[in-house]
C-alpha cells in the first residue's frame, strides 16, 4: 500500500494558504462537475445498449479514447463531451445553481 502521510501533510499545510485553498476548491468544484457529466453519459451508454468501442464507432474516435474518457478522471473537449451526448439522445445544459455569485472582473483600463 502507498504512504501518503506525507503528501497528505502538505497538502493540509498549503490549505492554510487563503489563495491556495480558493483555488483548490474551485479545480475540485470543476472536476466534480466532470466527473457527474461523465458517470451520466456511461449510464446513458450503458441504457442504450452499447459498448463503449461501439459508442466510440458513433462518434468518429478512437475506441481507447473513449474507454480512458469512462474509466479515468480525464478532462475531456467539449467537442467530444457534445458527440457523445448526441450520440446517446441527450443534450447538455447550463444550470444556474441557485443563489449563485458570480464574481465580476473590473473592466480592464485603456490601453494598459
Amino acid at each position: 500500500m502507498l504512504d501518503t502521510t506525507y503528501h497528505r501533510r502538505k497538502t493540509a499545510q498549503r490549505l492554510e494558504d487563503p489563495e491556495f485553498r480558493a483555488e483548490y476548491e474551485r479545480t475540485r468544484r470543476e472536476l466534480a462537475q466532470v466527473n457527474a457529466i461523465m458517470e451520466r453519459l456511461d449510464e446513458l451508454r450503458v441504457e442504450a445498449g452499447l459498448s463503449k468501442a461501439e459508442l466510440a464507432r458513433e462518434i468518429g474516435r478512437n475506441d481507447a479514447v473513449v474507454r480512458r474518457l469512462f474509466t479515468a478522471q480525464v478532462n475531456p473537449e467539449l467537442r467530444t463531451v457534445a458527440a457523445l451526448a448526441t450520440a446517446l439522445g441527450a443534450e447538455i445544459q447550463i444550470v444556474p445553481r441557485p443563489a449563485a455569485r458570480v464574481r465580476r472582473r473590473e473592466p480592464e483600463a485603456a490601453g494598459a
